[in-house]
């Protein structure tokens, strides 16, 4: 398809935010006691090209440049954090990984099938037993043109949706960090691939997390993402591009927040006057734009330097750290001004205490504040504190 004007573009934007306040609200109603998307979500985010419009378009996508897909995201965030989890995760590291790193070979025979969903995978990391870096214990022996995959994956996402999984295991246990990881595309109906059931989180439901465990799973070396010892390269590069997709999904909920703050504030009256016209809570809301309006500009510079092709590693770090500044002090606020009725699940203004506990995933998500903040301090002893922003 052509790419969309600027005007298309908007109207995008509004359909996305209509979808992801009407239809996906009323769904979400079901998940919130399944802990299963229903297949109506799926084709919903089909039929508005919620799998379609990142990709480029020689794969059948709408070829938008990193800021509209960041704006696309800012509006379905808006909505249940599950559903927002699996869009997120959709717009980036689903088909990104595989053209960053795949052969031609699993590029012309699968990235095109990402627009319709009929492709969908998940990012094997975590385990409970090491962590998501360069300690990972699950293994991968060479056997002939095979790999033997031996061991155990942790607070899995989307593993109830998916036909592959990008699966990172130790090739070399004698490398030094960065050569020991390589990383996989492994089909999930491989002999020897598990999904371990997990139970019900705080929020965020429907995400299908679960744990993945392999026992002696043969795959076919051409199934290798880059080289072998590439997989810490692998998972670092597209761990560094989601944080700032993570930061938007903050900004969203935080937008959000605000809004359904500042229509109670108006409607809530005390002693005969309204909230908002009292300067404690003036000064609340003050707080609560400040922190978003900051972390939408960091987002845009973030997008900036990402299509100039700069070293996006500090930047994306920080946008998610700010991020979860951002939805905690907003989400806090928003609870205290909404009062009594913000901690019941139905209220009038919105979805208040479903959002309080979707957002407290930020914390965790790939990554938390700690890890940030150790990314972020690294660039900024190498550049002597310089920040650039053009």
């Amino acid at each position: 398809m052509a790419k969309l004007n600027e005007q298309e573009f908007q109207a995008y934007l509004k359909q996305i935010r209509a979808l992801a306040e009407g239809p996906f609200e009323e769904i979400q109603k079901e998940v919130e006691v399944t802990n299963k998307f229903p297949q109506e979500f799926f084709d919903l985010a089909i039929k508005n090209d919620l799998y379609r419009f990142s990709l480029p378009e020689e794969y059948g996508g709408w070829g938008l440049d990193e800021l509209q897909i960041l704006k696309v995201q800012e509006e379905f965030s808006r909505g249940p954090g599950g559903m927002r989890m699996h869009l997120h995760y959709a717009a980036d590291m689903n088909w990104r990984i595989l053209d960053d790193f795949g052969s031609r070979e699993l590029k012309d025979e699968y990235m095109s099938q990402f627009a319709d969903k009929t492709v969908f995978t998940c990012f094997a990391l975590t385990e409970e037993t090491g962590g998501t870096g360069a300690d990972l214990h699950t293994t991968a022996v060479k056997d002939g043109d095979d790999y033997i995959l031996n061991g155990e994956k942790f607070l899995i996402s989307h593993t109830d949706c998916c036909e592959f999984a990008y699966v990172f295991a130790v090739t070399d246990p004698n490398a030094d960090k960065d050569k020991r990881l390589s990383g996989f595309f492994v089909p999930v109906d491989t002999p020897g691939y598990e999904i371990v059931p997990m139970p019900h989180m705080m929020g965020c439901r429907g995400a299908g997390h679960a744990g993945l465990k392999f026992t002696d799973m043969r795959l076919n070396k051409k199934y290798l993402l880059g080289e072998e010892g590439d997989g810490l390269k692998i998972a670092m590069h597209s761990l560094s591009v989601s944080r700032a997709h993570i930061g938007v999904s903050n900004l969203g909920m935080a937008q959000r927040m605000l809004e359904m703050t500042i229509a109670r504030a108006k409607d809530r009256v005390t002693f005969g006057k309204p909230l908002v016209a009292r300067q404690a809570i003036q000064q609340s809301i003050a707080d609560m734009g400040t922190e978003i309006h900051a972390c939408r500009l960091m987002v845009y510079d973030f997008a900036k330097d990402f299509e100039a092709g700069k070293d996006i590693e500090m930047k994306a770090a920080m946008v998610k750290l700010h991020s979860i500044n951002t939805v905690k002090l907003v989400s806090d606020y928003m609870l205290e001004i909404f009062g009594g009725i913000g901690y019941f699940e139905d209220c009038v203004y919105g979805p208040v205490e479903r959002m309080y506990r979707d957002c407290r995933a930020m914390w965790l998500e790939e990554g938390p504040r700690t890890v940030q903040r150790l990314t972020a301090s690294r660039k900024l002893i190498a550049s002597g504190g310089v920040i650039e922003i053009d």
